[in-house]
C-alpha cells in the first residue's frame, strides 16, 4: 500500500484547527530577547559591583601596600639647589631630641673595660706587627680596639714615640666609625635612586632622620650630614684636646675631642667659673667618644660650613681634604683662626694625610683572643 505524503503546509493547517500555533520567527524573536535581557541584567550587575567593591580595594591596598609613598627622591635636585646655594632651605634646622640617644645606649652597654698598661699595649702591638711605618706603605691598619687609654702614656718621654703610641691608639676607632658611615651612605644612595622606597627602607630613613637631627624628612639635607670625617682631622683634633692622650679629661672619661655639655654626667673644668654649667662630656669607651664626635661636626650647626665644603668636595669627586676642611673648624675653639692653623701644623708635622686613604683589616678571632 503506497503511504500518503503531507506536506508542511498541511501539517500546519492541521495543527492550527486543533488550536496549536507555529511561528519559527517568533520563537528565536523571543529567544533574542530573553538573551539580551541576560546580557543587560548581567552588565548592570558588574557596574553595580565595581561601585560598591572599588572602594574597599583601594583602601586596602593603602592600608596594605609594600611600598610607601611617604618619600618622594627629588633629593638630586634639591641637593644641587643647596650646593648652589638657589635653595631657600640651609642645613641650620635641626631636631636634637634623638641626636646622641644610640650613642648613649652604645656606651652604656657592658664591657670588659680593662685599663691595659702602655707596656702590655707596645706588646700587642709588636706581637701583631702594627707599625705606622707599615701602615704609610700598604694602607692595612689592625683592628685593635683599645677602650680606655693607658695612664702611663704620660711618662712616655719621647715625644715621637708618645705621639705614635697615640696615633697608633686612635687610628682604628676612626676608621671603624668612618666605615659605619660609609656603610650607612652606600646604603641611602641605594634608596635615593629608587622613585619608591619599601616599609623597610622607611623605618631605617626614620632612624637616620632622628640621629642626624633632620627636619622634615629632608633627604638632600641627610645626604650632607651623613659623610665620613677625614682620618687625619679627627686624629689632629683628638691630639690637640687631649695634648696626645695625657689631659684629665682623656684619662678620666675618655673624652678625646672636649665635647661640652649642659645636662648629664660630665667632668667640669678646672679653669670653669663658679657660675659656669658646662661639662666636658664622659664616655665609658673611647669608641663611643669618637663617634659622639663625629656626630657633632655632622649636625651642629656651628659646623654647617664645614659640611657644605664637604659636600661640594663629593660632587666635584674630590678627595675629603683635611687642610681644606679644617678651615671650617674655627668656631670648634674660642681661639678660632688661631685653632685652625693648629691643626693644619699637627697634620703637617705628624704626616697624618698618610692615613687618610688606610684601610682595617678584618678583625679575626686570633687578635681578639690577644685583647
Amino acid at each position: 500500500m503506497k503511504k500518503k505524503l503531507f506536506s508542511i503546509n498541511q501539517i500546519r493547517k492541521y495543527l492550527n484547527k486543533k488550536g496549536f500555533i507555529i511561528s519559527h520567527k517568533k520563537i528565536a524573536k523571543e529567544e533574542n530577547n530573553i538573551g539580551s535581557l541576560s546580557r543587560t541584567f548581567l552588565s548592570s550587575l558588574i557596574i553595580i559591583s565595581l561601585f560598591f567593591i572599588g572602594p574597599i580595594i583601594i583602601d586596602f591596598k593603602k592600608n596594605t601596600r609594600f611600598i610607601s609613598e611617604d618619600f618622594e627622591n627629588n633629593s638630586k635636585n634639591n641637593l644641587n639647589k643647596l650646593l648652589e646655594k638657589k635653595d631657600v632651605k640651609t642645613d641650620k634646622a635641626i631636631n636634637r631630641k634623638f641626636l646622641f640617644e644610640d650613642i648613649l645606649i652604645f656606651d652604656e652597654q657592658p664591657t670588659d673595660s680593662v685599663r691595659l698598661s702602655a707596656a702590655t699595649i707596645e706588646e700587642l702591638f709588636k706581637s701583631t706587627n702594627y707599625t705606622l711605618e707599615d701602615v704609610r706603605k700598604n694602607k692595612l691598619v689592625k683592628p685593635i680596639s683599645l677602650t680606655l687609654l693607658p695612664a702611663e702614656i704620660k711618662k712616655i718621654e719621647n715625644t715621637k714615640k708618645r705621639k705614635d703610641f697615640f696615633i697608633q691608639i686612635i687610628l682604628p676607632l676612626v676608621i671603624k666609625e668612618n666605615n659605619n658611615i660609609r656603610l650607612d651612605r652606600k646604603k641611602l644612595f641605594s634608596i635615593l635612586n629608587k622613585s619608591k622606597n619599601t616599609i623597610a627602607e622607611n623605618t631605617w630613613l626614620n632612624l637616620k632622620f632622628k640621629q642626624y637631627g633632620v627636619l622634615d624628612k629632608d633627604l638632600s639635607i641627610l645626604k650632607i650630614r651623613m659623610d665620613e670625617v677625614p682620618v687625619s682631622m679627627a686624629i689632629a683634633q683628638a691630639a690637640k684636646e687631649t695634648g696626645w692622650g695625657t689631659s684629665r679629661f682623656a684619662q678620666e672619661g675618655n673624652a678625646l675631642f672636649g665635647q661640652w655639655t649642659w645636662s648629664g654626667e660630665g667632668i667640669k673644668p678646672s679653669e670653669a667659673d663658679d657660675e659656669s654649667t658646662h661639662k666636658v662630656m664622659k664616655f665609658n669607651v673611647l669608641q663611643a667618644s669618637v663617634r659622639a664626635y663625629q656626630r657633632n661636626l655632622n649636625t651642629h650647626t656651628s659646623y654647617k660650613n664645614f659640611r657644605g665644603a664637604r659636600a661640594e668636595l663629593r660632587d666635584k669627586g674630590k678627595k675629603l681634604d683635611s687642610m681644606i676642611l679644617t678651615e671650617y673648624l674655627d668656631k670648634y675653639a674660642e681661639t678660632g683662626k688661631d685653632y685652625v692653623k693648629t691643626l693644619q701644623q699637627i697634620i703637617k708635622q705628624n704626616n697624618l694625610r698618610d692615613f687618610d686613604d688606610a684601610k682595617l683589616l678584618p678583625l679575626n678571632i686570633n687578635l681578639e683572643s690577644l685583647i
